[in-house]
Parts: C-alpha cells; sequence; structure tokens
C-alpha cells in the first residue's frame, strides 16, 4: 500500500532535508560550513554579482551571517575538500564526489569528437597544446597563458581559444579546477590535485548514477522522478532504473501528495526513508534564484505554489518583478519577491521591488525587514533603501523605518 504524505508535510520534509528548520550556530565556522554542503551536495556558481554570487546564499539563506572568507578558504583552495565541476550546473561539490561524473565527462568528449563542425574536432593540437601548457606550468587561470590566440572575440561571453579549450578539457575530465583567484577559475591537471584515492576510483555508469539518486534523494527528502534526477541532471531513464532499484531496496518509500499531478493523474512520488518529517517549520530566509529549494521551477509551483522566472536575460520594460529577484521563504511558504541590488560604492542595500505572495503571514513585512537587516549587516551594508514598486513595498519601508524611494 502505498502512503499518502500531505502537500503541507511534503514542504517540510523538503526545507528539512535542505537544512532548514535547524538551531543556528552563533558564529557558524569550518564544522558548520562542511556539514551543509556536504548535505546539500552541490553549491550552484553564477557570476552574476549585482546583489550576490549565488554560491554564497545557500550557505546565508541556512546558517545565517558567517565569514564569507571561511567559505572561500574551503571552496578555492587548490587541492582541499571541494571541487569544481558540471554536477547540476557548474557547481562546487565535495572532492570525492568527482569519479561519479565520470560518465559524463565522456559522453561530453564523445559527443564533441563525433561532431565533425565541434570547435575541438577543429582544434585538436591546441588541445594537446593547453594539456603540455598546465602540465608544465600549472595551475593556471586562462588569463595566465601566453598564447596568440588568448583573446576576446566580442563582449562577456565572447572567450578566446584559451577559454574555449580550457573548457572543453574541463568538461571531459582532463584537467580539473584548481581553486580559484578572485572569481576565475584556475586549471591544474587532476594528478595536480586530485589525492590517488580519488583519481584512481572508477565508478561503472549504472552504480554512479544509484548513487547519485541516492545523494538526491537525501537532500531532496522528497520527490518525483523529474525531482531526483534534475539534481544531478542525470538522464531520466537512467535515473528511472536507479530509483527502482533504490525502491526495491527499501530507501526509497513509494508515496502520493495530493495534488502533485500529471495531467489528471498523480505523480510518481518517493521519500527518502530517513527523512525528517517534522510538524513544523522555523525559519526566514532570502533564496537564490540558484537555490535547490527552487532551482527546478516545475517543482517550485507544484511544491510553494509559486510561479518562479529570472528575468535577468528580459528586456526591462517586459520585466513583471524585476532583474535579480529572491524568493522569500517564511517558515514552509514562499511569502514574497525582492529585486535586490549590493550599492556597495554608497554601502547600500536597495530593494529595488518587493512583492508580497498570497497566502503570506500577517506579519510578512516584519519579518522580512528583519531578515534585511541582517542581510545589510552580512555584506556591510550601512543602510537599506525601498522603491516604490511592487505589493510590499510600502509595508516593507514602514517596518524598516524609512521612507519609500521613489527615484
Amino acid at each position: 500500500m502505498t502512503n499518502s504524505v500531505s502537500p503541507a508535510l511534503a514542504r517540510r520534509i523538503a526545507l528539512a532535508a535542505q537544512g532548514f528548520g535547524r538551531a543556528r550556530a552563533t558564529e557558524p565556522g569550518t564544522r558548520q560550513l562542511n556539514a551543509l554542503i556536504d548535505r546539500l551536495g552541490v553549491l550552484q556558481i553564477d557570476s552574476v554579482n549585482v546583489f550576490e554570487r549565488s554560491h554564497y546564499l545557500p550557505v546565508f539563506a541556512r546558517l545565517g551571517a558567517y565569514d564569507k572568507s571561511a567559505l572561500d578558504a574551503l571552496t578555492f583552495a587548490r587541492a582541499g575538500r571541494y571541487i569544481e565541476y558540471w554536477g547540476h550546473e557548474a557547481t562546487i561539490m565535495p572532492r570525492e564526489s568527482w569519479p561519479l561524473f565520470r560518465w559524463r565527462m565522456q559522453h561530453y568528449r564523445d559527443r564533441s569528437r563525433a561532431d565533425p563542425q565541434s570547435w575541438a574536432t577543429a582544434n585538436p593540437e591546441f588541445l594537446r597544446w593547453l594539456h603540455a601548457e598546465l602540465a608544465e606550468k600549472g595551475p593556471l587561470a586562462a588569463s595566465q597563458i601566453e598564447h596568440d590566440a588568448n583573446k576576446r572575440v566580442g563582449p562577456w561571453w565572447g572567450w578566446s581559444d584559451v577559454k574555449i579549450g580550457l573548457e572543453t578539457l574541463f568538461r571531459w575530465g582532463e584537467i580539473v579546477a584548481a581553486g580559484r583567484a578572485g572569481f576565475e577559475r584556475r586549471y591544474a591537471l587532476p594528478e595536480h590535485v586530485l589525492p590517488p584515492a580519488v583519481l584512481n576510483r572508477d565508478v561503472p555508469r549504472a552504480e554512479a548514477i544509484r548513487e547519485l539518486v541516492r545523494r538526491a534523494a537525501i537532500a531532496s527528502g522528497i520527490g518525483t522522478l523529474d525531482d531526483l534526477a534534475d539534481y544531478y541532471r542525470l538522464p531520466s531513464q537512467d535515473a528511472r532504473t536507479a530509483v527502482r532499484e533504490l525502491e526495491e531496496a527499501g530507501e526509497l518509500l513509494p508515496v502520493t501528495v495530493p495534488g502533485w499531478l500529471r495531467g489528471a493523474r498523480p505523480r510518481e512520488t518517493w521519500l527518502h526513508r530517513d527523512a525528517r518529517r517534522p510538524r513544523s517549520m522555523e525559519a526566514s530566509a532570502l533564496l537564490s534564484p540558484f537555490d535547490p529549494v527552487v532551482w527546478a521551477r516545475d517543482r517550485a509551483l507544484r511544491m510553494f505554489d509559486f510561479h518562479y522566472r529570472i528575468e535577468i536575460y528580459t528586456p526591462r520594460h517586459k520585466r513583471v518583478h524585476g532583474y535579480y529577484v529572491l524568493p522569500v521563504l517564511l517558515d514552509d511558504h514562499l511569502s514574497a519577491r525582492l529585486d535586490l541590488k549590493n550599492d556597495r560604492a554608497s554601502r547600500t542595500l536597495r530593494v529595488q521591488a518587493a512583492w508580497i505572495e498570497p497566502g503570506a503571514p500577517t506579519d510578512a513585512a516584519e519579518r522580512v525587514a528583519a531578515l534585511l537587516r541582517e542581510t545589510a549587516g552580512w555584506q556591510g551594508s550601512e543602510r537599506i533603501s525601498v522603491s516604490g514598486r511592487g505589493s510590499l513595498a510600502g509595508d516593507l519601508a514602514g517596518a524598516l523605518g524609512v521612507r519609500v524611494d521613489d527615484e
């Protein structure tokens, strides 16, 4: 018999699995940072810095104000406990996870080499030269490699051939990330960064995908096949096989969640056997657009009735909520959304738009104000400004004790 889990309990299970609802340390340190990254499995990286780089935000959402330099020391060390790879998108993950993606590396390699029009097919000698350059001089950032082809051919994403080559080898697993200098990735040969136990571990594809589905289930608490496959961007059919094997082993328990439908039929859903089932959830958090709670927009809609799209690449006159909009978690609901900008020159945290969501608690403005004060302190901002845009703007300005900025 398949058990039923209420939508409210499903939300609490998912949030608890993601590290919400736990007592916070007064000054989160290395132990708390390591425990959180291991729990999440990945921190997604994104270069947009209008408010804060995305990989810092899931940590702040769960642990509160912490020292970002401590996270940098852990995650951007040359040969530390963590490494970067395409675990979801570009992500930071425990280096022990790296061998679980050898099948993905091989897939990228095979796809590039099978395409007669690919950049890799046209530049094999250049790839060999880059590999030899890193063998002799690495670790190196792209900007440190001297070559006539190390010139951008356009704006922001106009990568040079050097950068394209490095990223190609990085995807193939023939080179690895060796930390970052500033925010620029450095590259090295795997043997210069990874310990032998990691470097020499060869995990068969089916076993690797089963382990990744298992980790996704632990980090998700509860989820559909799409949810579990998306966490590490796994092929759906391989993920389905892994789910069935984990179900047979008793690690995943089939359940139903009323309202979680595919068409008119209930979606197949699984609960991890060790998932916590909280009776309540206390949380106040800003969520990055790339936080696992909301990065799968279909899951956010199904679980929180929250339709979310990032509008960075939407023309300004067509944006609905703003440029860099962060959902606000209050307890087990996504209760607001804020378009934030960190004006570092004036040390001002700017709320460029603030929107209330249906079903938000009556004290939402006061709780969001308290969250923004904590955020401003963490960011080193001396003041908070609120523009008049959005259904929450007036109440939020009042709760902060500031005048609405109509400029």
